[in-house]
């Protein structure tokens, strides 16, 4: 998917690099505690709700809801050309809140609560990989 936006380069660490394989492949990859089950986001190598190091990878539905969103009608820099656009909170079917783009073509129609689903944006024309977790109304 081609969303216009702009696309951030892929910087993966040890600790992040099944969360950008994943989306690679447009599937949303995650971190869960091995001790208390708690879904992590950022990806981290430690648990923030236990402080456990057992993490494992799974992936993830890809489905959420809008928690909270706002429509950016005057974007700065490079989201300029691209306005408008929508910044949101997307809560996962699996907990954690990410913030990131709702990409549709008509903004006016969100509402907090929609269900959205995994919009990988890929950009190949770049030396570098770039991708970036959006979602999409259902």
């Amino acid at each position: 998917m081609s969303s216009g936006l702009p696309v951030a380069k892929v910087h993966a660490t040890p600790e992040t690099q099944p969360y950008w394989d994943g989306l690679a492949e447009d599937r949303l990859v995650l971190p869960r505690c091995d001790s208390c089950g708690f879904v992590i986001w950022y990806p981290r190598p430690l648990c923030p709700s236990c402080h456990s190091s057992g993490v494992s990878w799974f992936e993830a539905s890809g489905r959420g809801r809008i928690y909270s969103f706002t429509i950016v009608r005057k974007g700065q820099g490079r989201w300029r050309e691209c306005s408008p656009y929508v910044l949101a909170y997307v809560e996962l079917d699996e907990g954690p809140r990410v913030l990131t783009n709702v990409v549709t073509d008509d903004v006016d129609s969100l509402a907090v609560d929609d269900v959205v689903t995994l919009s990988v944006d890929h950009r190949d024309d770049a030396d570098e990989p770039a991708l970036t977790m959006r979602f999409t109304p259902t």
